[in-house]
């Protein structure tokens, strides 16, 4: 794929996941019920109304989409995909139901089993993480108007890393799913590090946070689908990142047969 191109489907990834947080936040300033699926995992009306705003973006493209609220797509059908989008309408549910506003939209680019690009926006915020190889890992704030072309977002955006202090270990962890293996990890981690610092957040930001090089690691010794990572995973790798399993050191792979991810760590 050439460079044009693939600029051109971040572009409309871009649009995508600023309109299905346009879509988000027109629930979150209401009134909301809160449905749980099967799993005990929250679904409220934002999901679905970021989901079918982004699908209605994306479909000109003529990939597949998996999203989370549309996974019901057999592995025969999708080990055939070259290219699709791997999409997370809204990430971080439960802190959408808390009000914190650490949730975001996940929109990635999946060619083979690896993340060829990925956009994460934030909604309450504004702030927009995009990457591919053509504009490496980037950070930007949208104007409030949300009017800006892509060209004027590429320009405004500033390249990640930020930042990095190699002196002081910061360790980032999920805010609402902190299990006792990675509470073990960080105890070794003390072990090693006299200076731990530890940050704790939502959503895919863990991912984002090591990508600016305001976090050295992130452990996830806990489920996690491919939805809720592949955007931070593409966005960490061209920031210079790795993802890799836990257990065996391999590069996260996406498109398996089983939806869920291995154990995995995000370091720089």
């Amino acid at each position: 794929m050439t460079s044009p191109e693939i600029l051109g489907l971040v572009e409309m990834a871009v649009s995508a996941a600023i309109e299905g947080g346009n879509e988000i936040l027109q629930v979150y300033g209401q009134d909301f019920a809160v449905e749980y699926k099967n799993d005990n995992s929250p679904l409220t009306l934002a999901d679905r109304r970021a989901h079918e705003a982004i699908m209605r973006i994306l479909e000109p493209s003529g990939l597949p989409v998996l999203s989370e609220e549309g996974k019901a797509i057999g592995f025969e059908t999708r080990r055939n995909w070259g290219q699709f989008w791997l999409v997370d309408p809204l990430d971080g549910t439960k802190e959408f139901v808390k009000r914190n506003g650490e949730f975001t939209v996940n929109i990635a680019l999946i060619k083979g089993n690896e993340p060829l690009a990925g956009v994460i926006y934030i909604p309450v915020t504004g702030v927009l993480y995009f990457a591919c190889q053509t504009t490496g890992a980037r950070k930007t704030v949208l104007e409030p108007s949300g009017k800006q072309s892509f060209d004027q977002i590429i320009k405004d955006s500033t390249i990640l890393p930020e930042s990095f202090s190699p002196n002081k270990l910061t360790v980032v962890c999920s805010r609402s799913h902190m299990s006792a293996e990675t509470e073990k990890y960080i105890d070794q981690l003390r072990q090693t590090h006299h200076d731990v610092d530890f940050v704790s957040i939502g959503s895919s930001l863990k991912l984002c946070l090591v990508a600016e090089g305001k976090a050295h690691i992130y452990p996830r010794f806990g489920p996690t689908m491919e939805w809720d990572t592949a955007a931070g995973h593409a966005i960490a790798l061209f920031a210079g990142c790795t993802v890799r399993q836990a257990d065996s050191g391999a590069p996260v792979v996406y498109n398996k047969p089983d939806l869920k991810n291995p154990w995995f760590i995000v370091s720089r």
